[in-house]
């Protein structure tokens, strides 16, 4: 006799797969994501994965986590505390049960609750057998394992590798309770294994059979839906940080048909960027993987030189190694765009885990008066747009620009509307010609810009002098004389300062004039959304600001903050921005900090606002 199963509707569920770092639980995060953006949910996620290779199987260290927050409503972050918490091993239990909410859904794989995995994870008693966790959770003990092991019986394989597909068991347990299909993750196993028939077999029938258990266990009463999510219309398709970044790059090669040459050090969380790049040369793409950070700059701002535009990625480190060649490329005036992908620092820190701290090394970290551009994607999907307009501006005021992105962006994922290249900015690109009637002029500029000339190297007539020397004004030959170095100090500076003439106006999301203005930079964005849209609804008088430009800031901010009694600036760092802010406009701006190498929480930026409101 069939059991009985009720169906509840709900708006939104927050879900995280923890486990041992080789149990698959970024591939089952990734399958849950990539199929709740076919069932056409609003989506966010996080995933989190240890710093070390691999870490002792087992052990706190080397536990894995992906965190998804999928909605029928609009969404801006992938959730602070999961309702549902699957646990592959105690380890994963250890370190991620605190954060369930109090009545959740836990999901064990029982069979993974060894008196060696035990020990190892701290336990003196089994969690699962000792009556811990019934009281407090909605529990749910499954022997995946065994699952697995009898569903692939007679699959000619060895155990060892049946035993690495419980990941799709527990996927398949998800799936049959949040109603999504299979046919995405078997069409997706039939492409990623196509030569490997018995590997399609087993994962497939470990994900029915986790689907099937879901579907006959008595202990599943209840199948939830969430519906499809009412987005703005358009086609829209998973995007996560890395690969928006890398459609930026691409988009703005094909805008403006300039080689690229991207030029860079593995270095996480930045090194899929060369990764993805690396396999589009059928787009004219060039891509470089140097000996080290300083010749991967090095390499980037000579392409430029060439004719190309020059590109690098890394994070904090590789940055501050790269320090001396932007301070070259200021000099010398030439495009470049360095992609900043921050993480927990200082010096080698936490490299899997996402910060906002290199924000004074991206503004001030260069020797001398050195100025550059810098921009803040706001969400992965944002990481196209800051992209394709740090190439387009760089190339436009012949400067360097910084990306300063991070590794929650470039690493979560969000349904992104696809976009019209037709509609991004023009992206027009003018080399010096030669002219024998009149003598080439490297530094004399654009009236507007105070972009100089860019010369292609062996074009005749327009030899000239090139490197990290003051540069007299107008000629380009070297020259020491202190008014000279006057002029070209606050022609560079200028230059930077005339980009904010062409940045749109600051929108402002709810109240205009109120108690408090949340003022958020780069990925601290969705947290501040989410939080307004809270306390709007409380009938707040509160706005919010999402800033991408840093340098320059946008000529109407001065005039926002004058509208507000109170500033709030939330950011996952000490307090850079609020220094910058407090600066500049001589405003009392607030902080909430945390560096704790996660995003922040709306929570926490709802329950500051009430703070400075009633206080």
């Amino acid at each position: 006799m069939a059991k009985n199963v009720s169906n509840k509707t709900i708006d939104n569920v927050t879900i995280r797969f923890a486990g041992d770092s080789g149990d698959g639980m970024q591939l089952s995060g990734g399958r849950f994501t990539q199929t709740s953006a076919v069932v056409g949910n609003d989506l966010s996620t996080l995933p989190d994965f240890p710093a070390e290779i691999r870490a002792p199987a087992g052990s706190l260290a080397g536990v894995s986590s992906f965190q998804i927050h999928f909605s029928s409503q609009e969404i801006h972050t992938p959730g602070e505390k999961p309702d549902v918490l699957v646990a592959m091993n105690p380890a994963a239990l250890k370190v991620h049960l605190k954060d369930l909410v109090p009545g959740g859904t836990l999901i064990v794989n029982k069979n993974a609750f060894t008196k060696k995995n035990l020990t190892l994870a701290g336990y003196e008693d089994d969690p699962t057998e000792d009556g811990s966790l019934v009281d407090y959770y909605s529990t749910h003990f499954i022997e995946m394992g065994k699952l697995v092991t009898n569903a692939c019986e007679g699959i000619d394989i060895p155990s060892k590798m049946v035993d690495r597909t419980k990941n799709l068991c527990a996927l398949g347990v998800l799936f049959w309770m949040y109603d999504r299909p299979l046919e995405p993750t078997i069409d997706w196993l039939n492409q990623k294994f196509k030569s490997k028939p018995d590997i399609i077999e087993a994962n497939v029938r470990a994900l029915n059979a986790g689907y099937n258990y879901g579907d006959t266990a008595e202990i599943f009463t209840t199948r939830y839906i969430v519906e499809k999510a009412k987005l703005p219309k358009g086609k829209y398709r998973n995007m996560n940080g890395t690969l928006a970044s890398c459609l930026g790059i691409l988009t703005a090669a094909e805008k403006s048909n300039l080689g690229i040459t991207f030029a860079g050090y593995p270095i996480t969380p930045a090194s899929n960027i060369l990764h993805t790049l690396s396999n589009w040369k059928q787009f004219g793409i060039k891509t470089y993987q140097a000996e080290d950070e300083i010749a991967g700059i090095g390499a980037a701002l000579g392409a430029s030189y060439g004719g190309a535009l020059g590109i690098t990625a890394s994070s904090g480190p590789g940055i501050a190694l790269k320090s001396e060649f932007l301070g070259l490329a200021v000099m010398t005036e030439l495009p470049l765009v360095v992609i900043n992908v921050q993480r927990g620092g200082p010096s080698t820190g936490l490299p899997t885990k996402t910060e906002q701290s290199d924000l004074f090394q991206a503004v001030y970290g260069r020797n001398g008066e050195a100025p550059i551009p810098v921009i803040a994607p706001t969400t992965p999907g944002d990481c196209f747009f800051a992209t394709y307009e740090a190439c387009r501006l760089a190339v436009k005021y012949m400067t360097p620009v910084m990306v300063l992105s991070d590794g929650y962006l470039v690493n979560g994922s969000e349904p992104w509307l696809i976009p019209d290249p037709n509609k991004l900015e023009d992206f027009k690109v003018e080399f010096a010609r030669e002219n024998d009637d009149e003598k080439f002029l490297p530094y004399k500029r654009d009236e507007k810009t105070l972009a100089r000339n860019w010369a292609i190297p062996g074009t005749k007539g327009l030899e000239h002098r090139i490197g990290g020397l003051e540069k007299q004004d107008i000629t380009g030959n070297v020259n020491y004389d202190s008014d000279n170095h006057q002029k070209m100090v606050e022609i560079r500076a200028q230059k930077v300062a005339n980009i904010a003439n062409e940045l749109p106006k600051t929108k402002i999301f709810g109240e205009e004039s109120g108690d408090v203005l949340i003022l958020s930079w780069g990925s601290s964005h969705g947290a501040c959304r989410a939080a307004t849209e809270t306390l709007l609804s409380e009938n707040l008088k509160v706005g919010h600001a999402s800033i991408n430009w840093i340098c320059p800031l946008p000529n109407d901010l001065g005039e926002i903050l004058k509208k507000f009694k109170k500033i709030l600036i939330p950011e996952v760092n000490t307090g850079q921005f609020r220094q910058i802010i407090r600066a500049e406009f001589l405003v009392d701006a607030i902080g909430l900090n945390e560096v704790q190498g996660k995003p922040l929480g709306a929570s926490k930026i709802e329950e500051k606002v009430k703070d400075l409101i009633n206080g």
